[in-house]
């Protein structure tokens, strides 16, 4: 992965699109040896128009603004050791975020950028945060519910790509990145699921959720067919 940034830069991204009244997201590039790896960022609205940024990444100027129009940058979720890339340049623009990283990934955060909580209540209920069992505290996620359902926001635990062609797309398909649907990658499966059983449990429970209605992940396309089937296959393939 790249190093942290240390000043404001803006790699090639989208425009931010409003998925609902208090939700926007923007998909960004990052330029990876074997291939183009995408990356999202969630912005999340609360009540009193303060806002959750979720897996930040650096947006240009006229993108800034329109952020700043839709709240006021008030949490900034740092989800697992990874996605920390932009976090220290988020926390220089805005000093007065409160960073919020899960507990089992805390010091390898700090190292980047002081955290402030490792659990939180946004004192809206709509809006929850929580650690993903089975994963030792090291992968954050969000539910938010909208007036259109429930959105699930989580990070690397669940990859939604389409399988590449040459020895990129071979090396990303050894890995379990890519696919015909969504999947919790072999990699990540490796180096964050301690506990099987406690994450079956938890995306079954998920999976149960009324009005569910979409899935959001950090690397590729938003999950809006069939969320919670999506979510009992993957609880059966963690049973096998």
């Amino acid at each position: 992965m790249p190093k942290p940034f240390t000043e404001w830069t803006v790699l090639p991204h989208s425009k931010l699109v409003r998925l609902d009244d208090n939700l926007l997201s923007v998909t960004g590039t990052l330029r990876m040896p074997v291939g183009d790896v995408p990356r999202r960022m969630t912005v999340v609205r609360l009540h009193d128009s303060r806002l959750v940024i979720y897996s930040a990444i650096a947006l240009d100027e006229a993108e800034m603004n329109n952020l700043e129009g839709f709240g006021k940058p008030s949490f900034l979720i740092v989800p697992n050791d990874i996605h920390r890339m932009d976090a220290k340049i988020w926390k220089d623009r805005y000093p007065d975020l409160r960073v919020i990283a899960p507990a089992g990934v805390r010091n390898q955060v700090e190292e980047v950028v002081p955290v402030d909580e490792t659990s939180v209540d946004f004192g809206d209920p709509l809006v929850r945060y929580m650690t993903v069992p089975g994963t030792e505290e090291c992968e954050a996620a969000l539910m938010v519910e909208t007036w259109s359902g429930t959105t699930l926001v989580v990070n690397d635990l669940i990859w939604n790509l389409e399988d590449r062609p040459g020895f990129g797309g071979w090396l990303f398909r050894l890995m379990g990145f890519t696919g015909h649907e969504p999947r919790i990658p072999t990699v990540v499966e490796l180096r964050e699921i301690k506990d099987k059983d406690a994450l079956r449990s938890q995306l079954e429970r998920w999976a149960r959720i009324q009005n569910l209605n979409r899935i959001i992940v950090s690397h590729g396309n938003i999950v809006t067919r069939d969320p919670a089937g999506v979510l009992d296959r993957l609880a059966e393939t963690l049973a096998a």
